[in-house]
């Protein structure tokens, strides 16, 4: 195949290369904020562990505000990592259907629609884990 017209098949498939670099983003930010709450949850953990009576419903509340942010991180991570296992599949058929001369239409708009949705479930629980993080805070200053 001559260059002039491999090139244009090349910018069909590049297109969707930009929301790899976007969801890689949001995967490094979601995996941040991941390894603090666990990180936050082992060291309240030992707290826990050394406290007194006074301390411990406090320190339990706490722990039990990080396990279920961590949950919901590991959603919004999960969804963003099939997101871009979407988009790498949709960018292949992209290719692959130019090349050949394929129609695959149908194809390549179940993949990016898939691939949509499930960044919106994953952009959806990051906002959830943001709420979560400030209801603990409020509570921890007593508002």
């Amino acid at each position: 195949m001559p260059i002039h017209e491999l090139l244009p098949i090349l910018q069909v498939a590049i297109g969707p290369v930009i929301l790899i670099s976007g969801i890689g983003m949001l995967l490094l930010t979601l995996s941040n904020r991941f390894g603090r709450a666990v990180d936050r949850s082992r060291v309240l953990g030992r707290e826990l562990r050394e406290s007194g009576r006074a301390q411990e419903k406090r320190l339990a509340h706490q722990i039990e505000v990080l396990y279920r942010r961590a949950k919901v991180i590991r959603l919004a991570i999960i969804m963003a990592a099939v997101s871009l296992m979407l988009i790498t599949a949709l960018i292949i058929v992209l290719f692959v259907a130019n090349l050949a001369n394929l129609g695959g239409g149908f194809v390549i708009v179940v993949l990016f629609v898939c691939c949509m949705a499930s960044l919106i479930v994953s952009i959806g629980a990051f906002i959830r884990d943001i709420q979560l993080s400030l209801q603990a805070l409020n509570r921890e200053l007593g508002r």
